[in-house]
């Protein structure tokens, strides 16, 4: 059996993070573990291509249950199985979140998660192509760009914007969020940067860091009240590793609280319910998801230049002979925020595609077309991860509860209705054909309703089933430690305790970095909270 001094469960945005920062201190031994395989096809490089990666053994392939509020309908929900996690098949677009957000983060007493306390860490994550500033880093691993060849239709959405009266806004990221514009992409030379791109592969350079593929996680090792390592499936075998100092649980909002629960750390009596012997009733394991959704209003595109010809031989060899080109797009290059004035931060993001994007691209029809898709970004709905089974292999049950609450249904009315104002403003009058979505179907208020709960998507950002807190639903304190058990914490999205109101990726390579600090931190302590590692094994 091995043994290291830490071991990462999860190789995505936050594992990445937290490996590469450990593996910095000469000395630690670190081993990282990922249920996935290598990044090798060329779609996780190729940045408009990401799509294609959507329900393939690359994606965790979740479904929700049933949701009443999309009258009846399963969403899917794209995870990335793969080194880079959710980094590796994500739209890239690079967004912290509103410092209101962080803020609230503090209040409700986690010291140390204020938008002030971060911006070190924000900026430390990032090469920020025009250069450092205020905001921006410069020598960090992942890569922000500008779009390297934007298409004209983007262009339009913005000039649109500003016709009907929102400001223009040249960075989401710089203090002001209200506003459109083009974003900002995680990008290098119009290539993905993904977290295993920016901080996994330069960390392997190093003795110090071992990392496994395709090696599935079941269980946690608990002695005596401590996580002393992990079970792992690999090529149909089970293998132990040990900790001699902690596990770091990285899975994301979905398969880290699955995994605590499959090791008799959550809801007690669901637990009982399958069998599982309680190690720590902890009842926020699971609880508390949270999840961004949005909705596509759609244009026939009376010009030929949308990325229905991305793949085209032309487009094609632009990419590989100059990395330029339709390739190079993120697909939702453009967008803004609305701040209704509710509760201190922008409720209402806009994303705009110059392509159709209708069911995750499933329900897309022939020939050209773009979306417009506004989505609610402080939602009020809250729903759970459960355990199916006791079988490790079985996959957990996401509720997102969208629309449980009826606030986020009034605020995504008042989304599509300023999308449609700004579909209609002149900066789209060249382009501008037969309106696909939605279409005379919902000009009445049922309808419209209805429109909503029919094509309602998911915008990939399940967080909070292990949130950080001091409540009873807490999973984990301030310094990301699980509650109850001595040796583990979790580090990735499902520790936030208020979903941000923006793209979360970046902020849980925020998570991992700020995780490997306060271990790094702990370890250089005259006292530091180590002293007992090998002996408790």
């Amino acid at each position: 059996m091995e043994e290291y001094d830490f071991i990462v469960v999860g190789a995505g945005s936050a594992g990445c993070a937290v490996a590469a920062r450990l593996t910095e201190r000469p000395g630690l031994e670190v081993l990282i573990l990922e249920a996935g395989g290598a990044d090798s096809r060329p779609e996780f490089h190729i940045p408009a291509a990401f799509p294609h990666l959507f329900q393939t053994p690359f994606d965790w392939g979740y479904r929700t249950v049933p949701q009443a509020g999309l009258n009846g309908r399963q969403e899917i929900n794209p995870r990335g199985k793969v080194v880079g996690g959710s980094s590796s098949i994500n739209a890239m677009i690079f967004m912290r979140g509103n410092p209101h957000d962080y803020n609230r983060w503090a209040a409700l007493g986690n010291a140390g998660w204020a938008w002030d306390d971060l911006m070190p860490y924000f900026r430390k994550t990032q090469h920020q192509q025009r250069g450092e500033s205020a905001h921006h880093g410069v020598g960090g691993p992942i890569y922000t760009s500008d779009l390297r060849d934007p298409n004209p239709l983007s262009r339009a959405f913005v000039e649109a914007a500003t016709q009907a009266g929102y400001a223009p806004n040249d960075d989401f990221n710089a203090g002001e969020q209200t506003g459109f514009g083009l974003f900002q992409v995680t990008q290098k030379d119009g290539m993905r940067c993904s977290a295993a791109d920016g901080y996994l592969r330069p960390a392997l350079e190093r003795t110090n860091l071992t990392a496994i593929t395709e090696a599935h996680v079941t269980q946690l090792l608990i002695k005596d009240g401590r996580c002393v390592g992990v079970a792992y499936l690999k090529d149909g075998e089970t293998y132990q590793a040990r900790a001699r100092h902690e596990v770091i649980l990285s899975g994301g909002a979905i398969n880290s609280p699955q995994v605590l629960m499959l090791s008799g750390i959550g809801p007690a009596a669901q637990l009982r319910r399958h069998g599982i012997a309680v190690q720590v009733d902890l009842p926020g394991v699971g609880q508390h998801l949270q999840d961004h959704m949005f909705v596509p209003i759609a244009y026939h595109c009376t010009q030929p230049i949308t990325l229905a010809n991305a793949e085209s031989p032309e487009q094609v060899a632009l990419f590989q002979h100059e990395h330029m080109g339709m390739l190079t797009s993120n697909l939702g290059e453009a967008g803004g925020f609305i701040d209704l004035g509710l509760d201190g931060s922008p409720e209402l993001q806009f994303i705009f595609g110059p392509l159709w994007f209708i069911h995750h691209g499933a329900g897309n029809p022939a020939g050209h077309g773009y979306t417009l898709l506004p989505g609610v970004v402080r939602p009020h709905s809250v729903g759970s991860v459960t355990l199916a089974s006791a079988n490790p292999l079985d996959k957990a049950l996401v509720d997102p509860n969208y629309y449980g609450d009826p606030r986020d249904l009034e605020l995504m009315k008042q989304g599509v209705a300023v999308a449609l104002t700004i579909a209609g403003q002149p900066a789209f009058a060249p382009y501008r054909g037969e309106q696909y979505l939605p279409g005379s179907a919902a000009n009445t208020p049922e309808t419209l309703e209805n429109f909503i709960r029919d094509n309602t998507m998911t915008l990939y950002h399940p967080v909070g089933t292990c949130k950080m807190g001091q409540d009873e639903l807490a999973v984990v304190d301030a310094t990301l430690k699980v509650r109850g058990i001595a040796g583990l914490r979790v580090a990735d999205a499902s520790i936030m305790p208020l979903i941000i109101n923006a793209n979360c990726n970046i902020p849980t390579m925020v998570i991992g970095e700020k995780c490997a600090d306060l271990i790094l931190q702990e370890l250089s302590a005259p006292q530091g909270a180590f002293r007992t590692s090998s002996a408790a094994l």
